[in-house]
C-alpha cells in the first residue's frame, strides 16, 4: 500500500549550519554523520533495489518528471511497492535540497526492496526502504570538460540481462568505470557479443555519422534508457536534426564525424577519442557543441517538467 510521507523528525533547516549535509533515510532527515540503514536491508544484502539521479540547476530539479516515470518503470518491473506516491516524494526532494542549500549538484536516490532476515527469496509485504542524499558539484570542472572534450576505452559489456532496470547492482558497471580511469580516459563504451556499442558505464553512447546523422543505441534491455538522452533525442527531432536509434560498431565509431555521450552528471559531452585513436581531428566537434546549447537553452527544470 502506498503511504505518505512521514513527517521530518529533525530541527527545522534554519537551525541547521549551512554546511550541513542532511540526508533522508526513511521518513526522516538527518545529519548526513547519523543516517544509517539497517544491516539486513536488502539493498545492502542483495543490492535488490532501484536508484536515480537528478541533476540540480539553480536548485531546481532537471527533468524530474521523467527521472520519476523510470523510477515508477523501475520498481514495477522488480516488484518493488514504492514507499509513496509521486507528489510526496517530489516534495521531499524538494525539501532536501532546500535543507542542503544547494544550487548545483545531484540528488541521489534509492529504494530498496527493505528489511527481512537474509534468504534470497523475500517475503511478500516489505515496507520499502527509501534514502536520498544531496551533493553540490562544481560547475567549472564540468564546462571544462566540456570545453576540451574526453577519452573513451573500449570494453566486453558483461553485464546482466536487463540493464533497462535502473538497479543498484552495479558492479560491473564500476569495474568499467575503474579500468577506464585507470586507462587515462573519462569512460567506458561497453560492446555487446555482436561488436556493437551498447553504452557507457554510466552514460549514453552517440556518434555523428558520415551522412551527419545522430546515432544512438535503441532502446531495449541491453540499455539504461537515459533521461538525458530521451530529451536530448526530442528536442534534436523538434529541431529538424537526423536521427537514427540503431546499433554502431566500434569501427563505425572511429570513423564517425564526431562522438558523445549524455547523462544526467555530464549531460552533453563530446568524445574526442576512443581506445587512442582520435575522432576527426580529436576536438569537440560543432554539431554536439550545437546540441549541447540546445540541451542547456532548454534545460527542462522541474518547474517547466509536468510532474503529476
Amino acid at each position: 500500500m502506498i503511504r505518505p510521507a512521514p513527517s521530518a523528525r529533525i530541527a527545522p533547516a534554519s537551525r541547521i549550519a549551512p554546511t550541513s549535509r542532511i540526508a533522508y533515510v526513511n521518513g526522516r532527515y538527518l545529519p548526513l554523520r547519523d543516517a544509517r540503514v539497517s544491516i539486513d536491508d536488502r539493498g545492502y544484502q542483495f543490492a535488490d533495489g532501484i536508484y536515480e539521479v537528478c541533476a540540480l540547476v539553480d536548485g531546481l530539479l532537471v527533468d524530474a518528471g521523467r527521472h520519476l516515470d523510470r523510477l515508477e518503470r523501475s520498481a514495477a518491473a522488480l516488484g518493488i511497492v514504492l514507499p509513496m506516491a509521486r507528489r510526496p516524494l517530489l516534495l521531499v526532494m524538494r525539501e532536501l535540497v532546500r535543507r542542503n542549500a544547494v544550487q548545483h549538484g545531484l540528488l541521489y536516490l534509492q529504494i530498496s526492496r527493505g528489511t527481512a532476515p537474509r534468504e534470497h527469496a523475500f517475503p511478500a509485504t516489505l515496507q520499502a526502504a527509501l534514502v536520498m542524499t544531496v551533493r553540490a558539484q562544481a560547475r567549472a570542472a564540468g564546462e571544462a570538460r566540456a570545453a576540451a572534450g574526453v577519452r573513451v576505452i573500449t570494453l566486453a559489456d558483461q553485464r546482466w540481462a536487463r540493464c533497462d532496470i535502473k538497479s543498484t547492482a552495479l558492479l560491473p558497471n564500476v569495474l568499467a568505470k575503474q579500468a577506464a580511469r585507470e586507462a587515462g580516459a573519462y569512460e567506458a563504451w561497453l560492446v555487446d557479443r555482436d561488436g556493437a556499442v551498447t553504452e557507457g558505464s554510466s552514460s549514453n553512447a552517440w556518434i555523428v555519422d558520415a551522412a551527419g546523422t545522430l546515432v544512438t543505441r535503441e532502446r531495449s534491455p541491453a540499455i539504461l534508457g537515459g533521461v538525458t538522452r530521451e530529451t536530448l533525442l526530442a528536442l534534436a527531432l523538434q529541431a529538424g536534426w537526423a536521427v537514427a536509434e540503431r546499433r554502431f560498431t566500434v569501427p563505425e565509431a572511429l570513423a564517425a564525424r564526431e562522438a558523445f555521450l549524455t547523462s544526467a552528471t555530464a549531460f552533453v559531452l563530446p568524445v574526442v577519442a576512443i581506445d587512442g585513436v582520435k575522432i576527426a581531428d580529436g576536438r569537440p566537434g560543432t554539431l554536439t557543441q550545437r546540441l549541447a546549447q540546445l540541451y542547456r537553452d532548454n534545460l527542462p527544470q522541474e518547474r517547466a517538467a509536468g510532474v503529476r
